[in-house]
């Protein structure tokens, strides 16, 4: 599986667990150290943690293990490390605070709605 096409199934996942505001970012021309972020919002702690939980599993069936996962404890930033690909998964106030998009505006940016699944 390419990045972009594990990017694209984390997206489908995120989306299944009704994941808000996803944006896939290509980072790939800008860092060295991944392809692609996909960021995603969830409205509260247990969303935050199904929405993961939801991702490392469906992966894991595929064989696809994080190399990281940090967070998780506190519900409010949950970041999984695919290498290639990384997964930030906030809460409305921390994604505002951090602002990654922000961050990376010179990428090239998708955003995510249920119509594109």
């Amino acid at each position: 599986m390419t990045s972009s096409e594990l990017a694209d199934k984390i997206t489908e996942l995120a989306l299944e667990k009704k994941g808000k505001q996803i944006v896939k970012i290509d980072i790939k021309n800008l860092t060295d150290y991944a392809d692609y972020f996909v960021i995603i919002t969830g409205d509260s702690g247990l969303q935050i943690r199904a929405i993961v939980d939801h991702i490392e599993d469906e992966l894991a069936r595929e064989g696809i293990k994080a190399y990281s996962k940090e967070g998780y404890e506190y519900q409010r930033w949950v970041l999984l490390d695919y290498v290639d690909v990384v997964v930030h998964v906030f809460n409305h106030e921390t994604r505002e605070f951090y602002g990654i998009e922000r961050l990376y505006a010179d990428a090239k940016m998708e955003f995510i709605t249920d119509e594109k699944v």
